[in-house]
């Protein structure tokens, strides 16, 4: 495993290195506009098939199953065959699997949509790779604004699916298509582009980690510790403390994020609020979840990555608060806009932490099993958060949220009372 090396001055950004960030955010503009469309369509054509509300939750769960199963083996390719291989065919799975999404409407069968779902799921998976790619091609002082950048590429996602889904409603009549069903009919030709664009990527972004002095003269990002074996493996990863406090502290994020995403409409629906006003509640959260990760990879870069990273689960925790036990409208926005901000905190500084800590050749492996991990928990949330409200009611899943932001920082507490880590 790699220690990181001291922080050197901010050095100046090569123009192949700033035009190939711009093609890895564009690329996730593009290909990155199925997400939003799965998961805001995406249980609505679940109840369209089987007639029953009581699966609208099987899309989510089944896209963190695919994070769960594909994150690790593609880093595992990206990390032998280069960055551009492994997006590229996670991109190409996901085309397929939204050709799929759209077969099942018409077949009208649970069984094809799971399975689109799931292979859908995994190339976005297997495409966020993207963040291993900027990650190789920046230096420790710059890397967590970089991938501030990729994630600001989802907003431009995020503002591309509902012009689909609006094209869509319009011309689906006259072509005698379900509206449901026309947007992954055009998704493809997004996924196209974003392929196309990271074609344009050059040198792969591998290559460039590889030989990082050469583009960025003088740094040093990271320096081997002589007695490191040279294999990678799980269990050698989350010895290191720091990591493995990153991957707690991703996961817990995750999973406060993935309850509260929940809580959100059940909370404000109980309380009278309209559908127009649960829609702009969710507007807050994502916000809170791409709009400030430029300034906060920023603060990554020079203050550290752990003094982004844990007060980022501490604001979710109090987001978890205040969408639990208030009513009103701005204090239980305020408190999803919170939780999007704190997860977005922890997964810009956790992914930054760790990409310090390895090796460019070990560095997909080592955040795939960070996204693996976050997709596992999000399974968990999915499977745990209706039978919470309907046993112990809204309350009871929202002190789960809370406890899970809980856990690394009692975590770290532990660790600090036991003294430095020896890495």
């Amino acid at each position: 495993m790699l220690q990181a090396a001291p922080s050197p001055a901010r050095p100046r950004v090569p123009s192949l290195i700033k035009r190939n960030t711009a093609l890895v955010a564009l690329s996730q503009s593009f290909s990155g506009a199925g997400m939003p469309l799965a998961y805001g369509i995406g249980p609505l054509m679940v109840v369209a098939v089987t007639g029953s509300a009581s699966l609208a939750g099987l899309s989510v769960g089944l896209f963190g199953l695919s994070r769960f199963l594909v994150s690790y083996p593609v880093g595992k390719v990206t990390d032998t065959y280069g960055r551009k291989p492994g997006i590229q065919l996670g991109l190409a799975v996901a085309l397929l699997g939204a050709l799929v999404v759209a077969w099942s409407l018409s077949l009208k069968s649970i069984v094809v949509l799971t399975a689109g779902f799931l292979i859908f799921g995994m190339g976005m998976a297997a495409a966020h790779q993207l963040r291993v790619a900027v990650a190789d091609m920046f230096p420790p002082v710059l890397r967590a604004e970089a991938l501030g950048y990729v994630a600001l590429g989802s907003i431009a996602g995020l503002a591309i699916s509902p012009v689909l889904v609006a094209a869509a409603e319009q011309i689906a009549p006259g072509l005698g298509q379900d509206p449901m069903v026309l947007p992954w009919l055009m998704l493809p030709v997004m996924i196209v582009i974003g392929m196309v664009l990271v074609t344009f990527i050059r040198p792969d972004p591998k290559v460039i980690g590889e030989n990082l002095a050469l583009y960025f003269p003088g740094t040093t990002a990271v320096h081997r510790n002589e007695h490191t074996p040279p294999e990678f493996s799980i269990m050698r990863l989350l010895r290191v403390t720091p990591i493995r406090l990153a991957v707690v502290a991703n996961c817990a994020a995750q999973g406060n994020m993935s309850i509260v995403m929940v809580l959100t409409s059940l909370v404000l629906h109980h309380h009278g609020h309209s559908l127009t006003a649960i829609a702009l509640s969710h507007m807050f959260h994502t916000v809170g979840m791409f709009g400030f990760t430029i300034p906060l990879g920023r603060l990554a870069d020079r203050l550290g990555r752990e003094q982004v990273m844990y007060p980022g689960v501490a604001i979710a925790l109090v987001g978890a608060v205040l969408v639990t036990f208030t009513a009103a409208f701005w204090s239980v926005t305020l408190g999803t806009f919170l939780v999007g901000l704190g997860w977005a905190a922890a997964n810009v500084a956790s992914t930054a932490l760790i990409a310090d800590r390895t090796e460019t050749a070990e560095r997909g492996r080592a955040i795939g099993v960070n996204d693996s991990a976050a997709g596992g928990m999000t399974v968990a949330t999915a499977f745990v958060t209706g039978p919470l409200v309907q046993w112990g009611g809204l309350p009871a899943a929202g002190m789960v949220a809370v406890v899970f932001a809980l856990v690394p920082l009692a975590m770290l507490a532990a660790h600090r009372m036991r003294g430095p880590a020896q890495t």
